[in-house]
């Protein structure tokens, strides 16, 4: 009877043991349980419609208006540099000064002369006067008139030779101020005080460029020049906008004075000038910029913020956030962007709600929760510190 009762509670014993083995295999073998979705944070925008003007865009350098190298018409010693690198100048300003004493002794070395010959020229007058009443009594030859009257001319003539002498030495004694031809920024001195300068310096004294107003040289695609030619012929002159060369910040606006004359062959585009007020200097000679010349308005055109634009292998798309409050990436059309507003062509509907910050995080179908008032502006000042970051 007692050995009997051991069989059964080890029959027991092994069954327990064989179910629960089951039952942890079972479990082991049914997937994970999917964690909750949590909300990724987002900066959203609205898709706008509104007029937004057409550009074409180029790239450009910046040209000074003028630019003249200030030399010297006389060789001479500088006695006086009278203005400091980099000041703005107006045409007339002196610049500085060479020795004028001995320019002032030549001019007054033609003046002594002329009054010699003046003086001559008043007695050579009196003399022929008297003569020409002599020989109508007959008591001077014809041969004495005729040679008064040559001496006559002759110092007329020196008087004459006197008057250009001096004109020309006061020229030269002007030309001791060295003066700024046109109003402009003065570059680099070339020269020092109490050197003798020349007007063959090649450098000269100092280059002058004028920065106000100031032309703008960019290239567009030869196709564009019908279209150009034709915008201008219905609305003279085009507006120009000229941005830093990643196109974020805009320098100046201007307008197009120029379509070169002809294409450059070798690659296929035109030249096109245009002119700056340029009143903050924010255009500078030699400058690189974006320049976008204006040819027409798309009406009703859809426009989002263009950190909404991602680019990824099959295009360009945007997160679209929809009634769920998911991100849905959904491929578009960008004509243009400009001033960090993106024109979409296809793709989006007006008042659609777009991420504009907050991307990195997301996947097609992803839960978002969209950041409002300070909370935007952190996230927005936290990604432009991480695109900063290389």
């Amino acid at each position: 009877m007692r050995r009997a009762a051991t069989v059964v509670f080890g029959f027991v014993v092994v069954a327990v043991a064989v179910g629960a083995a089951v039952l942890r295999h079972r479990a082991a073998a049914l997937p994970p349980s999917a964690p909750a979705a949590v909300a990724v944070p987002v900066v959203a925008g609205i898709v706008q419609s509104k007029d937004v003007p057409i550009f074409l865009q180029g790239v450009g350098t910046v040209v000074a208006f003028n630019t003249d190298i200030v030399r010297s018409q006389i060789t001479g010693q500088l006695i006086s540099i009278d203005f400091k690198e980099g000041q703005s100048v107006k045409a007339g300003d002196v610049l500085a000064v060479i020795d004028p004493k001995p320019f002032q002794a030549k001019v007054d070395q033609m003046t002594a002369n002329r009054a010699r010959d003046q003086a001559d020229l008043v007695n050579a007058q009196a003399n022929l006067s008297r003569s020409t009443d002599l020989i109508g009594k007959g008591f001077a030859t014809q041969q004495l008139l005729d040679t008064q009257k040559a001496q006559v001319d002759q110092l007329q003539g020196a008087v004459q030779s006197d008057d250009a002498l001096i004109e020309q030495a006061k020229v030269e004694l002007g030309y001791t101020r060295l003066t700024s031809p046109i109003s402009g920024i003065t570059g680099i001195r070339q020269i020092d005080v109490g050197n003798v300068i020349h007007p063959t310096d090649a450098a000269g004294l100092v280059t002058v460029t004028q920065i106000e107003p100031i032309s703008l040289i960019f290239t567009l695609p030869e196709e564009r020049l019908t279209q150009i030619q034709q915008r201008m012929a219905q609305a003279s002159p085009l507006s120009v906008i000229a941005f830093s060369q990643d196109g974020k910040t805009m320098l100046d606006k201007g307008t197009l004075t120029l379509i070169d004359n002809e294409i450059i062959q070798a690659t296929g585009s035109v030249q096109l000038k245009a002119q700056f007020a340029n009143g903050q200097h924010r255009l500078w000679p030699g400058q690189l910029v974006s320049a976008r010349l204006l040819v027409d308005t798309r009406h009703n055109g859809l426009t989002v913020a263009a950190s909404a634009v991602q680019r990824g292998p099959a295009g360009t798309f945007v997160y679209v956030i929809t009634a769920d409050g998911k991100a849905e990436a959904r491929p578009v059309t960008v004509s243009q962007t400009v001033a960090g507003e993106a024109l979409v062509t296809a793709g989006l509907q007006v008042n659609e709600k777009v991420v504009v910050d907050g991307q990195y995080r997301l996947q097609n179908g992803s839960v978002v929760r969209e950041l409002t008032g300070k909370a935007a502006k952190e996230a927005d000042l936290q990604s432009a510190v991480e695109k900063a970051i290389p």
